[in-house]
């Protein structure tokens, strides 16, 4: 099967929109794919690249791609995934992956992406109201004074993706070798945000975990990969975010706009010390997905 250059794919009638196989027989029996609704040639050469669907031959003169009939299925699927948004890495995993295993997996990238959706459409309602001049409570903002404490820290310039990575490196660090238990929000591990961290942008971002004063040295010597500092004490302001770990783009500028508000409406202003998550006492697994976790502002 193949599709001709330039050949665009049209979505299926709303509905019942079912495709049809219409594929001609060639002369070394592979098909050709010809209608609407199938992967168009931009996104089969990518598949092509990532190893994902490689063409059985491809016709110099016509341009033309072959594909064996067993591909077929491969390549609709693939389609479909990329239609709801499913990334190309994603695509990959699922493809590869046994039926029961693949569904699970596109049925919690669909779970996901609906929460992510929803996360959004509150900021859109925000802004909308705050366009038409009227005050929307987003979240309950609070205070909390935090003393000064010794911290031990990994910090890096990363971007989004290096994020999560540094974050699953300084997790195994303290799985793999504990420190110290402290007592209260004080004593339990964060991480800083120096800059914003994005595609565009990265950080830098600081793993912490406060560890008690009096064995700073004995503590620092034994975690060479890890650097030991002292934060001073401070106020700030925070939003407790619950449970579930992870703050989604959409929320965290839904939560960045509540503080903003806030400190403009309280006179206060962010200091230099960084914003950060706070990870408090994680719950038992079948409880909840994650940790309890709020995002705060140290306050000048």
């Amino acid at each position: 099967m193949t599709l001709p250059l330039g050949k665009g794919a049209q979505s299926p009638p709303s509905g019942r929109g079912r495709l049809r196989r219409g594929v001609e027989h060639g002369p070394d029996e592979h098909r050709r794919l010809r209608q609407p609704g199938e992967a168009v040639t931009k996104a089969l050469r990518i598949y092509d690249e990532l190893g994902l669907v490689v063409p059985a031959r491809v016709d110099l003169a016509s341009g033309y791609r072959f594909y064996e009939t067993g591909q077929l299925e491969r390549a609709r699927l693939m389609a479909v995934l990329r239609r709801i948004g499913v990334p190309l890495a994603g695509i990959k995993v699922i493809v590869e992956s046994e039926p029961e295993a693949a569904a699970l997996a596109v049925a919690e990238y669909w779970s996901e992406a609906e929460q992510d959706h929803a996360r959004r459409r509150e900021l859109a309602e925000y802004f909308v109201s705050c366009l038409r001049g009227k005050e929307s409570v987003m979240y309950e903002v609070a205070t909390r004074r935090i003393g000064e404490r010794t911290v031990l820290c990994l910090k890096r310039n990363v971007d989004e993706q290096g994020a999560w990575a540094l974050g699953k490196e300084f997790v195994g660090i303290l799985t793999s070798r504990p420190l110290p238990h402290l007592e209260g929000v004080a004593g339990v591990a964060f991480c800083i945000y120096h800059a914003e961290v994005s595609a565009d942008s990265d950080g830098p971002v600081e793993w912490c975990k406060p560890v008690p004063a009096e064995r700073a040295d004995e503590l620092a010597a034994a975690y060479p990969e890890l650097r030991s500092r002292t934060e001073p004490a401070h106020e700030e302001a925070y939003v407790h975010m619950g449970i579930g770990g992870s703050i989604e783009p959409a929320q965290w500028s839904l939560v960045s706009e509540a503080l903003r508000a806030w400190g403009l409406d309280n006179a206060r202003r962010p200091s230099e010390l960084g914003s950060r998550v706070t990870f408090l006492r994680t719950v038992a697994p079948r409880e909840a997905a994650g940790p309890d976790c709020d995002f705060a502002v140290p306050l000048c």
